[in-house]
């Protein structure tokens, strides 16, 4: 049987829903709107892009149930997720181990509702009852002086990769209490699930984090419910499981591999488009965003892990520069990269920056676009001819205030490999308060032609590398603000 596109009756995008703008001041269009929420609400990367977006890209380029769609930057699962509710196979890559398992999970259907919320009632009262023999009621603050020595405790060296105060300590032994208890069922269709739900709770109801979007503590929570949330976001599953029984969808698969080894793990010509969001070049380290619910759950266990899973991904910022990184020689002698890094450099000299991290913003800045140049040559190999690819970037200035205009970058590392520049739509603005200027996030449109008929060369200024910035309200906007096609 074939899979069925329209099983949720999923509004395709021919032009912008009404009250879901496809580009706005702010990040009101990077929310979750109601009808978006299945599935993509069982844990959701605070950085994830919109999945109408996905949408829309996936009906422009002519995706069907006989297409497949590669996210090779999977994160969590919104590609992944989107293509597998409108019928059409899709397959991920992701470095980071969590976000890997999650993309997974949340793509597994397979699972029967109520044996869902079957285990996670036995699951929550062998909890409930072992708490109970230490004195502790979950439903109910403890007001006493706790017994520090009773709680549990993460390993030394796993609590040392957490940021100070993300989870305080009562909670944390209500936690490793309830995964105990999880543990017992491994091997349970269930089990998974059951992981990926308390990741969820630990995220968002038990911690003490606070993203905005970049993670970090809050108000500090001397105690807090973890059974319940934990339940909350099974019956969130099991609510969204029941809309799919006795319905066929494609498959979808996530793998753990690093985007610049695509063909180690793809079959050769097997991608007809790619829809995707790199990690931008920036000064943010994307594992802390994962960090609380990759050591409770035993992802990263020490120093080792997490600089073995760092090496995975690109080059993005200066926590994860190596001794023995290279990419930078996929991109010889480019010259609007070289001037970016060599402002830096001199911008940091100027304002007399010397410590180990500042010295590396030049050298991570083509760290970086050298690993975008060794993806997109990688992905060639397992490209069909006429393949898409949408690409979402941003511009940064993150480095001492020096502007990197990504997605003009990007586009022409992507003529010099062979892809024809389709064009470049804006996705929204937002005001950098450092530059007073608005930055861009882009989404990049190649074509993969089948072959490269020109030799590599040296990226020449093809785009206006000073293009003006847009402002709201300028007469020209409407032309570069991202379409949604028929």
């Amino acid at each position: 049987m074939k899979p069925t596109p329209t099983q949720l009756n999923l509004p395709f995008c021919t032009e912008p829903p009404p009250g879901r703008p496809l580009r706005a001041k702010g990040g009101a269009e990077n929310r979750l709107s109601p009808e978006d929420r299945a599935f993509h609400d069982w844990y959701r990367f605070v950085l994830s892009y919109p999945p109408h977006l996905v949408g829309c890209y996936m009906q422009e380029f002519g995706l069907d149930e006989h297409g497949t769609v590669l996210d090779p930057f999977c994160g969590t699962g919104t590609t992944l997720i989107e293509a597998k509710l409108r019928g059409v196979s899709s397959v991920g890559l992701e470095a980071n181990p969590f976000a890997q398992f999650a993309s997974s999970i949340k793509t597994d259907w397979s699972i029967d509702p109520d044996a869902l919320l079957s285990l996670a009632r036995r699951i929550s009262e062998s909890a409930i009852e072992l708490l109970r023999r230490q004195g502790l009621d979950d439903a109910l603050e403890c007001d006493g002086k706790l017994d520090e020595p009773m709680l549990r405790k993460l390993p030394p060296q796993a609590a040392k990769l957490l940021i100070t105060d993300s989870i305080s300590p009562l909670p944390l032994h209500k936690a490793l209490v309830l995964l105990d208890c999880i543990n017992d069922h491994q091997g349970e269709s269930c089990y998974q699930h059951c992981l990926l739900a308390l990741a969820n709770a630990l995220v968002f109801s038990i911690s003490n984090l606070h993203f905005g979007p970049e993670v970090g503590v809050g108000k500090i929570k001397r105690d807090a419910p973890v059974v319940q949330p934990w339940l909350n976001a099974m019956q969130m599953m099991a609510n969204d499981l029941r809309k799919v029984c006795g319905k066929i969808f494609p498959e979808s698969r996530a793998y753990l591999a690093d985007a610049r080894h695509a063909g180690k793990v793809l079959q050769p010509r097997s991608i007809d488009a790619v829809i995707t969001s790199p990690p931008y070049p920036n000064e943010k380290d994307y594992t802390r965003t994962t960090r609380l619910e990759s050591v409770v759950l035993g992802f990263v266990k020490d120093r080792s892990d997490l600089r073995a899973n760092k090496q995975k991904l690109i080059r993005s910022n200066t926590r994860g520069v190596y001794s023995g990184d290279d990419d930078d020689k996929w991109i010889p002698d480019q010259a609007e990269i070289d001037r970016i890094a060599n402002a830096i450099e001199e911008r940091r000299k100027e304002l007399g920056k010397t410590s180990g991290f500042e010295r590396l913003y030049g050298r991570v800045t083509k760290l970086y676009f050298g690993g975008m140049a060794r993806h997109l040559a990688e992905l060639r190999t397992v490209l069909r001819p006429g393949a898409h690819l949408a690409y979402v970037v941003g511009d940064q200035a993150s480095y001492l205030r020096v502007m990197i205009r990504t997605g003009q970058l990007f586009a022409e590392i992507g003529q010099s490999l062979g892809y024809d520049l389709v064009r470049i739509d804006l996705f929204r603005t937002r005001f950098a308060t450092a530059t007073r200027q608005q930055l861009r996030e882009e989404v990049v449109i190649l074509r993969w032609p089948g072959k490269d008929s020109r030799r590599s060369r040296p990226i020449a200024s093809r785009l206006s590398l000073d293009r003006p910035t847009i402002r709201p309200g300028d007469p020209d906007e409407q032309q570069r603000t991202l379409p949604c096609r028929n």
